[in-house]
């Protein structure tokens, strides 16, 4: 894994064998994809494997459900938003663990320098590894990642009162 004592980096923890779809995928097909591969994202990729976006089960749900279309019908291009939250291989994991709770994700695609996606880094991936913060160094203390989290599950807006 990693040097005791060595920042742990995003490449030691990261999901490497991963699934992709391209933006021209339909939701049928993308949805089938996680059932198969058991999980609740998959990531998106241009010609190169570059890395284009994250579609996970609930935006299938809310397209589907918000554009009186079949599943079929929708392109996953056309459900992906235009920006990409991502980390790279040789990043400090608290920093990818920062970049979760500030984008309110619970995963990050990984890409290289030519931005071609070579993992996925998940909370599961950084909870997994974590060790308590009594002195050692190395991985995220479980009080870096339980606020990361916490980051994570809070309100993207406020409710409005009817």
């Amino acid at each position: 894994m990693f040097e005791e004592g060595g920042a742990m980096k995003v490449r030691d923890i990261m999901s490497g064998t991963i699934h992709a779809c391209s933006p021209d995928t339909n939701l049928a097909e993308a949805a089938m994809m996680m059932w198969d591969g058991d999980c609740g994202v998959i990531p998106v990729v241009k010609e190169g494997n570059q890395a284009a976006g994250m579609i996970t089960d609930r935006d299938i749900c809310i397209a589907v459900a918000t554009r009186n279309r079949r599943a079929e019908e929708i392109r996953v291009g056309d459900v992906i938003g235009p920006q990409l939250f991502s980390c790279s291989p040789d990043d400090d994991v608290r920093i990818a663990l920062r970049l979760l709770g500030e984008r309110k994700v619970r995963r990050l695609p990984v890409v290289n320098e030519k931005r071609e996606l070579v993992g996925i880094l998940s909370f599961n991936d950084i909870i997994l590894e974590a060790k308590e913060a009594k002195g050692r160094k190395g991985a995220p203390s479980y009080e870096e990642i339980l606020n990361a989290l916490k980051a994570v599950c809070g309100h993207r807006f406020t409710a409005v009162a009817a």
